[in-house]
């Protein structure tokens, strides 16, 4: 399955959301996006992003420092 990543490392919330949403929408339906993170903020922003929008929050793993997302494209 391919991904296409987006490193978001050091920005804080809202822009790991925002950046996020421009490339979920550049995006084929279907397709994943991988999120990575450092904002623990953005745990429950991409929860609520995903459940707002309609995409899927297919997986979330919390590696120390880094956090990763993985979007489903609705």
């Amino acid at each position: 399955m391919s991904e296409i990543v987006l490193d978001v490392k050091g920005l804080l919330c809202p822009l790991p959301v925002l950046k996020a949403n421009r490339a979920l929408q550049t995006l084929e339906k279907g397709k994943n996006l991988r999120i990575l993170a450092t904002d623990r903020g953005t745990i429950k922003e991409f929860q609520e992003f995903c459940r707002q929008t309609g995409h899927a929050l297919i997986a979330f793993s919390d590696h120390g420092t880094v956090l990763s997302f993985l979007i489903k494209r609705k």
